[in-house]
């Protein structure tokens, strides 16, 4: 998408600014600003989203790409699992704040948005139910690796339920700009072709449930 404005939302502000300058290098009119994001923290999302509205910018694409993985067990500042806090949980909230955004700028360019959440075939390797939502702080049953595919699963169901509640709003960047991509939408790509998710990522119920359980938490988690 040539002319693009890009904002560059990171936790690491430092190698955000050393990529911006990687870019620029290549492509010295391109147009970049590098935000503080950290996706583990709602406040930080909630500052994050203040200030890009505060920029005035339109929102055209918004990819959720940041993430976490395999770590040891640890809680972030909200006191959530630090791999579905930051891989589900705070893009969940991030795509929530923006959605009214996106919309105006769709209506204002009649451009249709593109929100992209980034999966991973581990989504497949999970806990036994899928997500463990009675037991998603539970430190005796951690797995690194199920719960980083946990998360991975969340961002397909996530993607899949956003889909249809609004009813048609490398690979990323594939599904993000292609106009051959116009109006698809809670699919699942790798390597830049539409892929078969699991049993679970396709799941109805199990995406409304973790809707509903992520939204009930971060109100919770504001309110408390």
């Amino acid at each position: 998408m040539r002319g693009a404005h890009v904002i560059i939302a990171a936790r690491n502000i430092k190698a955000a600014n050393e990529a911006k300058q990687a870019i620029l290098k290549n492509n010295d009119n391109a147009k970049i600003d590098v935000l503080e994001l950290d996706l583990s923290s709602l406040n930080s999302v909630n500052a994050f989203v203040h200030t890009f509205k505060a920029l005035n910018l339109p929102l055209n694409i918004l990819i959720n790409n940041a993430g976490v993985m395999f770590c040891p067990y640890q809680l972030s500042q909200d006191g959530i699992e630090m791999q579905f806090a930051t891989n589900h949980l705070g893009h969940f909230h991030l795509t929530n704040l923006l959605l009214d955004k996106m919309k105006e700028t769709t209506a204002r360019t009649g451009i249709e948005g593109r929100i992209v959440n980034l999966s991973s075939i581990a989504h497949r390797y999970t806990y036994e139910q899928g997500i463990v939502f009675d037991k998603i702080n539970d430190k005796d049953s951690y797995s690194e690796k199920k719960a980083y595919g946990q998360s991975k699963l969340a961002n397909i169901l996530h993607a899949n339920e956003l889909s249809r509640r609004l009813q048609g709003a490398a690979t990323s960047c594939y599904v993000a700009l292609h106009p051959d991509l116009k109006g698809v939408s809670g699919k699942y790509f790798q390597d830049c072709n539409e892929y078969a998710a699991s049993n679970f990522a396709t799941d109805r119920e199990l995406a409304k449930k973790l809707w509903d359980y992520s939204q009930n938490l971060i109100n919770s988690l504001q309110h408390s």
